[in-house]
């Protein structure tokens, strides 16, 4: 980190450059699932490997950003990189520069394409950063790719308009590669499935070729002439069903079978995507005051992020909510803000304590979030940190939610234990 710029710079030369020198590792790594979008992409993977890892395949896999540690981008045969390893590759590819300009991300990316292609798997889950066309993983030629729901994110870097961010996502398409699509908004939807045919990539369509809803306590899903019945997933939320339905459609296309999609599905584990907190310092401090009381962490940050949110507090019983919040000053939290006071309407009141995020220089100032909140018409405290603002809340059975960003759920996990 202290060599290389955090800097975003959307281009390939250098990676192309960089690969060639470690005598291109990205097309000796196992067979690969490209996955892009907006919301849902972490999840979505998280699902697809752990069905894969049912049926029995030995799988890699490549996420970011880390909460806690670094390791956690990179995934090998199902566990983070090891320490002894993560140096001596990142020392490989420090050589293979020779000090040439290269971001943080490029870097880490082609360290994480050497682990991959020197360690033996069945299958590559592989997570698109930023973007798609230009971001730094988009040097492969996948078995399959999958785009899950778009929305505003990133602007500074993608465009202004939905269209133009699901251009830069269409840009994983593949010639002869299949495309497993997400529910879309209807102009998305037509966008890519132009840029599809131009590109000679097939695509199965969310609502035409594969469906998937709520069924009791399960969910239901349909692909070709088969209808199977599955638990839902262990992820909490409504969207996770949507989610789930393109990590299947995936998962079929690979040749995983109904035992190991259900059992996948039951067994997925994702960390901050409205994660129950179970213990931890700030949780043992509050049900001491309230026993009732829980809380949840959730890393989403964007507008659609928020209306999710909202959705799932509305499912929640009449409760007191407190929602402990810190975002990047790059983030759009006015209209993260709005659309969860679309909500409050019909759903929870909801009290906001704004919260710095620890070690984070791009982080909005508490007071600056509590001014934007109330002016969406919350009310809202500021606070010198999480900790601080849970010790802070009152009522029987608060339910309590800190969100914002997937840098505030790491700073939270690295407490957690």
């Amino acid at each position: 980190m202290a060599l290389h710029p955090r800097l975003i710079d959307l281009s390939l030369d250098r990676m192309w450059r960089l690969l060639a020198a470690l005598d291109h590792p990205q097309d000796k790594a196992p067979p690969i699932i490209h996955i892009a979008g907006t919301n849902g992409k972490g999840s979505t993977a998280a699902m697809l490997r752990a069905m894969l890892e049912a049926e029995g395949h030995r799988v890699h896999a490549y996420h970011s950003p880390h909460l806690t540690r670094f390791h956690e981008r990179i995934i090998l045969g199902g566990e983070p990189i090891a320490e002894p390893l993560l140096e001596e590759i990142l020392a490989r590819v420090e050589a293979a520069n020779q000090g040439r300009p290269i971001t943080f991300f490029e870097v880490t990316t082609a360290a994480a394409f050497l682990a991959f292609a020197e360690h033996q798997a069945d299958y590559l889950v592989l997570e698109v950063g930023l973007g798609g066309r230009l971001d730094a993983t988009n040097v492969v030629t996948p078995k399959c790719t999958a785009i899950t729901p778009i929305s505003f994110d990133h602007q500074e870097f993608l465009g202004d308009t939905l269209l133009s961010i699901a251009e830069e996502k269409a840009g994983i398409l593949t010639a002869g590669v299949p495309l497993i699509l997400a529910p879309q908004e209807s102009e998305i939807e037509a966008l890519i499935l132009n840029r599809a045919a131009r590109a000679g990539a097939v695509v199965h369509l969310a609502g035409r070729d594969f469906t998937a809803r709520a069924n009791g306590g399960g969910m239901q899903f349909a692909i070709g002439d088969r209808s199977l019945a599955l638990p839902p997933p262990a992820l909490r939320g409504a969207h996770q069903i949507d989610n789930a339905a393109t990590a299947l459609a995936c998962a079929d296309y690979l040749g995983v079978g109904e035992a190991a999609m259900a059992t996948g599905l039951q067994t997925v584990r994702w960390p901050a995507r409205l994660q129950k907190l179970t213990r931890g310092p700030m949780l043992t401090a509050l049900t001491a005051r309230l026993p009732e009381a829980e809380i949840y962490l959730d890393g989403g940050h964007n507008e659609a992020a928020a209306h999710i949110l909202a959705d799932w507090l509305a499912t929640k019983a009449p409760r007191p909510v407190h929602l402990v919040l810190g975002m990047l000053a790059s983030k759009t939290h006015d209209k993260y803000l709005a659309a969860l006071a679309k909500h409050t309407e019909r759903g929870p009141n909801i009290h906001i304590h704004a919260v710095p995020i620890a070690g984070n220089e791009n982080a909005l100032a508490p007071q600056d979030l509590a001014i934007a909140a109330q002016k969406a018409g919350f009310t809202a405290t500021a606070h010198d940190n999480p900790a601080a603002a849970v010790a802070a809340i009152e009522g029987d059975n608060a339910l309590v939610l800190i969100a914002g960003s997937l840098y505030l759920a790491g700073a939270v996990l690295q407490n957690h234990h």
